[in-house]
């Protein structure tokens, strides 16, 4: 059985705002029949709406106080990254302990986590990142930030929607007609596709910019109009189609070319991201500035840095008459489905890193390396080295 011997707990979330939780009974009784001791915090599937008893019929073990989860888990199972715990009175990181093993989402290059990334080397923990899987065909089922990134696109458009000063479809009245919103989103992976999808259904006219062809001609599919950023494609794609990051010298050109388009949108979803960096800067308070009064952004990208310059981790402002959004945990607003989805990947990426009750971090295997974040008291994880020179 391939978690004999190995004790994984599971804390309740505690960012605010957080409904989601890292397993769900169904995977319980997997990680159980396979040998696993299995501890949850008590509550912590409510918000999603699993309640205590199915994981006790799933064979978890419920305890009230997650230090004991802490204390005993060989592998622990988060959704965020750690955070401090107001409860206790300490972060999360010092509930730690030395080879313990964390795999939840770190985003270990956001330069709000830096801090708490030094502090899972310093305690000698193993953290390993979902946002690191690589797109190959063998990690699909683990890829958790593909699955939520299609919740954060589609949720985007609606938490805009509710913003906006509005209507977003063409309306009829008996003193005329009311134009339909505009809606841009900028880059067309996983959470654009999805947002372009959602704003195409709420009636919108919908521009797209991206700097990768391939997701172009996706989001030309769903009736999106193309915005041409005039970036070569050798500069744009790399490994599993996924966007390089751009010089400066490139950055300025798109947003040079974003700016029109930008200056006649009701809304701005903001998606665009290169895997395991520092979310490039698109939107500039110049451009924030030239949007309608009323407008809405939503800023997706915000757990990697974000995309919009004048975009507050966490929390909604507005300025310049526009509101900009920068929740952290859009995907835990749409807990079930989510949670389902979530647990489901975390499960099968557990699979891959234990072998026969023990957990290998083989740095030959594309998945584990990519993901890899601390070890044996070291920061390895490229991003976040750079992001942290940069810094």
């Amino acid at each position: 059985m391939e978690f004999t011997g190995l004790t994984i707990g599971v804390p309740k979330e505690i960012m605010h705002g957080e409904r989601r939780v890292a397993a769900i009974p169904e995977t319980v009784k997997k990680m159980v029949d396979g040998g696993a001791k299995v501890i949850i915090e008590t509550g912590a599937g409510e918000e999603s709406f699993f309640e205590d008893s199915l994981y006790q019929v799933a064979g978890a073990t419920l305890v009230d106080d997650v230090e004991k989860i802490y204390a005993v888990a060989d592998i622990v199972l988060k959704v965020k990254e750690p955070q401090f715990n107001e409860a206790k009175n300490k972060h999360e990181v010092q509930m730690m302990k030395k080879d313990q093993v964390l795999v939840t989402f770190i985003h270990p290059a956001s330069p709000v986590n830096h801090q708490m990334v030094r502090d899972l080397a310093k305690c000698g923990v193993t953290g390993l990142t979902l946002d690191g899987i690589p797109r190959i065909s063998r990690a699909q089922s683990m890829d958790a930030l593909t699955s939520m990134s299609a919740v954060a696109g589609y949720k985007a458009v609606l938490m805009a929607a509710d913003r906006l000063s509005k209507f977003m479809p063409m309306i009829g009245t008996a003193v005329g007609m009311i134009k339909p919103a505009n809606v841009l989103v900028i880059g067309a992976g996983v959470a654009g596709l999805q947002a372009i999808a959602t704003a195409k259904r709420l009636g919108a006219v919908v521009h797209v910019a991206d700097i990768r062809p391939d997701a172009r001609e996706q989001a030309k599919s769903l009736g999106a109009k193309i915005v041409d950023l005039g970036i070569p494609d050798e500069l744009a794609v790399g490994s599993g189609g996924y966007a390089l990051k751009l010089s400066d010298e490139w950055l300025d050109k798109e947003r040079l070319a974003l700016k029109e388009i930008v200056s006649k949108s009701d809304i701005v979803i903001l998606c665009a991201l290169i895997p395991s960096r520092l979310a490039p800067i698109i939107l500039t308070d110049e451009m924030v500035k030239s949007m309608p009064a009323g407008s809405a952004v939503v800023d997706i990208s915000i757990d990697q840095g974000g995309n919009c310059q004048a975009t507050s981790p966490g929390i909604v402002t507005e300025k310049y008459q526009v509101s900009i959004d920068g929740t952290k945990n859009i995907p835990g607003m749409v807990p079930t489905s989510s949670t389902w989805m979530f647990a489901n990947n975390i499960y099968n990426y557990l699979l891959n890193l234990v072998k026969e009750g023990r957990v290998e971090v083989n740095l030959d295997d594309e998945i584990i390396a990519s993901s890899l974040v601390t070890k044996d008291g070291q920061i390895v994880h490229a991003g976040a080295l750079e992001t942290m020179s940069v810094a």
